[in-house]
């Protein structure tokens, strides 16, 4: 186990990609190239210096080994996971938050307001009744940013999603979140199929919710695929958008590994940038149907890219007669007010029905102090609560 692990952790940090694509199995092999390997490791460290901590191991229902080695970096300490065989084959590898200390819910969470409850589609925060509530109340989902994301958004110790539920459903919202399916074949499968049984189970199982006034809240990739999760639903009523991704996602990648590159030059960020540029040109000049993954941003399939690349968000939001909030914060280095907002602002800016507001100090996780700032709950929950009283 220790030799295994410290051999991959090794490979890492010497840069030596090729030599450890060696130990992959010949599945993984066909999705996940030694840039792809190379590109995370780099915007996982920055370039900085690694030291590992002691790895610890337990076996997995298919007679696996998961091994999970902690490593300390400047610029955040991660976890290596890997799983192997008996004779020291890789059969899966990725990069995690460390743990860190248990999440605390956020000072304006109120759960004495509320109550969660487990659903088919997800769980539901859903505000207590009271002697005043005499109709049937507003509800949200959430859609998570893009990879693997459970149905809080758990990031180490912070739970963004989690945050947003608890601080909305104090509010009198009722929130439902849920665990993202991986990108293994499309965005559609990936977002839609979920968010549509979401709000199935709101309309159809939840009495205390009014079926004509649930809404959409996405981040980043989320926000970037609620215009087409509301293109397939009409009985969506309106749609947030925190940090919406509008540019192509290859695009975003690649200025991403950009702005990386140049905050730490040299061979390691270089062979990065140019790893992430032949992706990126695959995605642009030859993608096709039997593109490999191993090829492509990621290592998602080419299913999912041919997907993506076919989508506009903003002409699929114009197209929506629906309201909209996009929040975006002013120091958000993945998805600019550059290159995102001022996408959104040239198709949706001068609707009546659409408020966009930057929120100048903020980054792309809308932090502060580890929590979801607590002006971005209280911007939406006051932009819902105009809904309501509107009946717009």
């Amino acid at each position: 186990m220790r030799t295994i692990a410290l051999v991959v952790y090794d490979q890492l940090r010497a840069g030596r990609f090729d030599e450890l694509a060696e130990l992959f199995t010949p599945e993984m092999r066909a999705v996940v190239a030694p840039e792809t390997v190379r590109v995370a490791w780099t915007v996982q460290t920055a370039g900085a210096p690694t030291e590992p901590g002691d790895p610890a191991a337990e076996e997995t229902d298919q007679g696996l080994l998961r091994v999970r080695l902690p490593v300390r970096c400047p610029t955040g300490d991660f976890v290596i996971v890997l799983s192997h065989d008996e004779s020291g084959r890789l059969h899966g590898l990725r990069l995690a938050p460390a743990a860190g200390a248990p999440w605390q819910p956020p000072r304006y969470a109120r759960p004495f307001r509320f109550t969660e409850c487990e659903t088919s589609a997800g769980v539901l925060s859903l505000p207590n009744k009271t002697p005043n509530t005499t109709s049937r109340g507003q509800a949200v989902i959430l859609l998570p940013g893009g990879g693997q994301q459970d149905r809080d958004g758990t990031d180490g110790p912070h739970k963004p999603l989690k945050d947003l539920a608890w601080g909305l459903a104090g509010r009198g919202i009722a929130v439902l979140r849920f665990d993202k399916p991986p990108p293994e074949r499309t965005l559609t499968e990936e977002y839609v199929a979920p968010a549509l049984a979401a709000v199935r189970q709101l309309r159809e199982q939840r009495p205390a919710v009014d079926p004509d006034r649930i809404f959409l809240l996405g981040h980043s990739l989320g926000g970037k695929v609620a215009p087409r999760v509301a293109a397939a639903e009409p009985a969506i009523a309106g749609l947030i958008l925190l940090a919406a991704e509008a540019m192509p996602t290859h695009r975003s990648a690649q200025r991403v590994a950009r702005q990386l590159a140049a905050r730490d030059p040299g061979p390691a960020s270089a062979a990065m940038l140019a790893a992430v540029d032949r992706q990126v040109a695959v995605v642009d000049d030859a993608l096709t149907a039997e593109t490999p993954a191993a090829d492509l941003p990621f290592g998602f399939p080419a299913s999912y890219w041919l997907d993506l690349r076919d989508y506009d968000p903003v002409r699929t939001a114009a197209a929506l007669r629906r309201p909209m909030l996009i929040l975006q914060g002013g120091r958000d280095r993945q998805v600019t007010v550059a290159d995102d907002l001022a996408r959104w602002r040239a198709g949706l800016g001068a609707r009546r029905d659409v408020r966009i507001r930057v929120l100048r100090g903020l980054d792309h996780m809308f932090y502060r102090g580890g929590h979801v700032h607590p002006a971005v709950v209280r911007k939406i929950a006051r932009w819902l609560l105009a809904r309501r009283a509107t009946g717009k």
